[in-house]
Parts: C-alpha cells; sequence; structure tokens
C-alpha cells in the first residue's frame, strides 16, 4: 500500500507550483440567494467551477486536487437539499467521467460511502475503476468526509491488522490506512466563501499546508481567482521548522525526524 511521508517526519520537496491543491467549495447557496435563486442553483453552478478548475490544474501541471464536496457535516441540512445534493452527484459522475477519462484524469472518492445510496455506490466505484490507469491528475472528491472521522477509521484498521503490536506506534504505522494515502500531504489548502476555518476536512494532512481564505464564493471562483491563490502561495516560505537562514544559504539535505527525541 503507498503512502507518502510526512512533512513532520522529513522536509518535502516544494516548488513555484503547488503538487496538491485542496478546496472546501463554499458559497454555492450565498451566491444563489444574492440572485434570489434557489439554493440548488448554487450547486448546480458550483460543478461548472469544478470543471473550470480541473481544467486549470491540467493547465498548471498540478497533480493532485482534492475538493471537500460533502461533508459529514452536512446531513443535518434540510433533507431537500441533501437529497437534491445526493442527485446532483449522481447526474455528475454520469456526465463528467467520460471527459475526465480523456483528458487523462484518475478520480478518487474518499469518505463513509456507506450511507450514499447503492446505485451512487455502484457508480462511484466504476468511475473509480474507470480512470484508474490515468495519472495526468489524480481529482479527489470528499464526500460524506470528516478529518476526525478519518483519523478514528485509521486507527481502527492500523489496530486491526496489527493485532501483536501493543506499543512503539509511529506515523508511518499510522500513514497507510487513510483515506488519501496514496496522495501526497496538500501544498495548499484554499477556501472560497470568505470563512476562515478548515471544516472538519483532511485534519492530518493539513499539518504543512499553506492556508489561503477568499472572499470569491464559489460560483465565480474562475481562473483569475485561482491564479491569485496560486500567486499567494508562491509567495509564501515554506520553512518546515527551519529557519529562513537556513533556507537562503542553499538547498538543505531531508532530515528524518523518526528517531528525533526531546531531553528534558
Amino acid at each position: 500500500m503507498m503512502s507518502f511521508t510526512s512533512s513532520t517526519r522529513s522536509v518535502p520537496t516544494t516548488s513555484a507550483v503547488p503538487r496538491h491543491v485542496a478546496i472546501i467549495m463554499d458559497g454555492n447557496g450565498r451566491w444563489a440567494n444574492n440572485r434570489s435563486l434557489p439554493r440548488f442553483a448554487g450547486h448546480h453552478r458550483g460543478v461548472e467551477t469544478v470543471r473550470a478548475t480541473v481544467k486549470t490544474c491540467l493547465e498548471c501541471g498540478i497533480e493532485y486536487l482534492t475538493l471537500f464536496a460533502f461533508s459529514s457535516e452536512n446531513w443535518r441540512r434540510p433533507q431537500e437539499e441533501v437529497k437534491l445534493l445526493m442527485q446532483l452527484f449522481l447526474r455528475a459522475l454520469k456526465h463528467e467521467v467520460k471527459k475526465l477519462d480523456r483528458n487523462g484524469v484518475c478520480l478518487r472518492v474518499v469518505g463513509d460511502l456507506s450511507r450514499f445510496e447503492p446505485e451512487l455506490q455502484a457508480l462511484i466505484r466504476a468511475s473509480e475503476q474507470r480512470t484508474a490507469h490515468n495519472s495526468r491528475l489524480v481529482l479527489t472528491i470528499a464526500a460524506n468526509y470528516g478529518g476526525r472521522w478519518d483519523i478514528l477509521q485509521a486507527v481502527r484498521r492500523m489496530l486491526n491488522s496489527n493485532p501483536e503490536k501493543s506499543d512503539g506506534w509511529d506515523e508511518s504505522d499510522l500513514a497507510p490506512y487513510l483515506a488519501m494515502s496514496y496522495a501526497p500531504e496538500p501544498d495548499l489548502f484554499i477556501r472560497t466563501g470568505g470563512e476562515q476555518r478548515i471544516s472538519n476536512f483532511l485534519l492530518w494532512q493539513l499539518a504543512y499546508s499553506e492556508l489561503y481564505f477568499t472572499e470569491v464564493l464559489w460560483p465565480e471562483f474562475d481562473a483569475l481567482a485561482f491564479e491569485a491563490a496560486l500567486a499567494s502561495y508562491r509567495q509564501r516560505e515554506r520553512r518546515f521548522g527551519r529557519t529562513s537562514e537556513q533556507l537562503s544559504a542553499g538547498s538543505l539535505p531531508a532530515v528524518s525526524l523518526t528517531d528525533t527525541r526531546i531531553d528534558a
């Protein structure tokens, strides 16, 4: 089972273009309300923004894009809205997977899928299988996902897979069981819509991600808005625990923190 090294254990390679971008797509409902439209119109418009964002990632050479589509807390929304969201998800899969496959995009869906209707679960599995061979971009949709759920399910699976081990656990033991063990940690996290919180999204994986918050509502998050986020990222100094002086001195070898100890 493939697992990328944690940024708290070694210093990852970075570049001007983030390898992995994770986005909370917020503001669909407010976009619709501002236009006296039903909230669902905002969600429908948001699908178009997803399509445009995928296109931008392909053009920029971003390798991983993760979108928070439906959180484990979103079940608290009005039942009618949840029903419409599920229908939109189903319809989007049916209409978009062929295009994703044609453009070399590998689709992954992470989260507790057991609450979804059997038809949707089957379509998710079929879509993942159809695009599994692609490597130009890995598009992950987080659906019925929560960061705390992810950590708990990973711990349970880790313990069940290693019943003979009682202590001495470290990050390398847990990492393969996280929902996104196949992807490097996000370099850049974006949240649209003006809110400034991560809302139980990728709690483990965002430890050293650069955070970018924008007032732009998701249906209006176009290529220019995305470029503003990327421009902000390019201005960040990614130290991973090191000093600015160390960075200015030149390239340093990645130092493993596996055996680091702190003396009292």
